[in-house]
């Protein structure tokens, strides 16, 4: 993997055709240290976010060797890393995949959010007396940018029946909610919280594990969230005043936060029209977020000798495909200047740029490359990083 002090360096020394996946490493590494150190409980990142090798590496080498599954693929990958716990926290599972999991991989911590699905976890695992199962609430989504109650979580009686069920086959009983991603006021928690609370109260069962999910946030152009601090110091509050003994275990999946910051996507204009950019990479590659989501990702022009004074347009980006939903409204704010043949850097794209890029039309191809200078913003510095349009 070729290293470059800058976007600027790369694209001059390679002048690349192909989008360009940019990782920072060390952001990665500075987030997980971060959480390690202020988290309140165990930190498992959420594997469907981004598995760059690269990226996987640096948060192992800064403490985090527990992982959050959704897949047989997923967990048959990050077993490979030594001594890693996993959690296979998909709630609806096939039973091959219970099976393969408790079997082969020795994973003995599984989510679930209904009594046919606890069902198929007792029958597929023989019946085994050593499982950690998480029932996992739906609470509501507040100021988060994707809600997640609707498809996943059980609420009012049927959750109460459900933990004593639960508990009643389980050697460690948790709980486990979801406030949805890129949640940006730390009350969503504490809202939770009030959930978790009554439902322990009702249902009289013995609590061994909270799980409080993912959701913590990264910093966007049109998303300004609430510090860090805040949300833990909510949590702790909160868990606190939760009915269970001082030994009970509280547990976080960020993947957003952990690697939003820890890569850029580097593309190139293919011609402008107006406002309108058409660029080398889109919402069938690593802009789905902001194709069907409507993410306004920081942005750079790079070029060399750029006059760094340059009014600043609003643009719009089409992708490469032939599709007219390869659309990235935006608004992206460039140089006015900018023309075919230029690249641009499009930062903060780490937590789910690669993971979601298809093949579509024959495109999804990219180069990679570690870059060594700081990501555009930050949530983890004082003050946001400052944007340059690099010259």
């Amino acid at each position: 993997m070729e290293k470059f002090s800058t976007a600027l360096e790369m694209v001059t020394a390679l002048k690349p055709d192909i989008p360009v996946f940019a990782a920072r490493p060390h952001a990665a590494g500075r987030a997980a240290r971060w959480f390690t150190q202020n988290f309140p409980g165990e930190v498992a990142y959420a594997y469907k976010a981004n598995s760059s090798v690269f990226l996987l590496g640096a948060l192992y080498g800064a403490g985090i060797t527990q992982f959050d599954v959704a897949s047989v693929v997923e967990l048959e990958d990050a077993a490979t890393i030594p001594g890693v716990r996993l959690h296979f926290m998909h709630p609806v599972k096939s039973r091959h995949a219970i099976r393969k999991a408790y079997f082969d991989y020795d994973i003995k911590c599984f989510a679930l959010d209904s009594e046919d699905e606890l069902q198929k976890i007792v029958e597929e695992t023989g019946g085994a007396k050593d499982l950690e199962l998480f029932v996992r609430i739906a609470v509501p989504s507040k100021n988060s940018r994707i809600p997640l109650e609707r498809k996943f979580g059980v609420v009012g009686q049927r959750a109460q029946r459900l933990l004593v069920k639960t508990r009643q086959v389980a050697d460690e009983l948790g709980i486990t909610f979801h406030v949805g991603s890129q949640t940006t006021t730390p009350d969503a928690y504490g809202m939770a919280f009030d959930e978790v609370k009554k439902l322990i109260v009702k249902a009289g069962v013995v609590v061994d594990a909270i799980d409080v999910g993912g959701g913590f946030p990264s910093r966007y152009t049109d998303s300004v969230p609430a510090r860090l601090e805040d949300f833990i110091e909510v949590i702790k509050a909160s868990m606190a005043k939760m009915p269970v003994t001082e030994h009970c275990r509280l547990i976080c999946e960020p993947g957003r936060a952990l690697v939003a910051e820890a890569e850029s996507l580097i593309v190139k204009v293919d011609l402008r029209k107006g406002d309108e950019l058409y660029i080398n990479d889109g919402g069938y590659g690593a802009l789905y977020d902001s194709a069907q989501l409507g993410f306004v990702f920081p942005v750079r022009l790079i070029r060399d000798g750029l006059d760094t004074n340059e009014p600043l347009l609003p643009f719009e980006f089409w992708g490469p495909t032939c599709d007219s939903i390869d659309h990235m409204k935006g608004p992206f704010l460039l140089p006015a200047s900018v023309r075919e043949g230029d690249y641009i850097e499009i930062g903060n794209i780490g937590a789910y740029g690669r993971a979601l890029s298809t093949r579509f039309n024959g495109y999804g191809h990219y180069k990679e490359v570690i870059l060594q200078d700081e990501p555009m913003y930050s949530i983890y510095t004082e003050d946001d990083l400052p944007i340059a349009n690099e010259a």
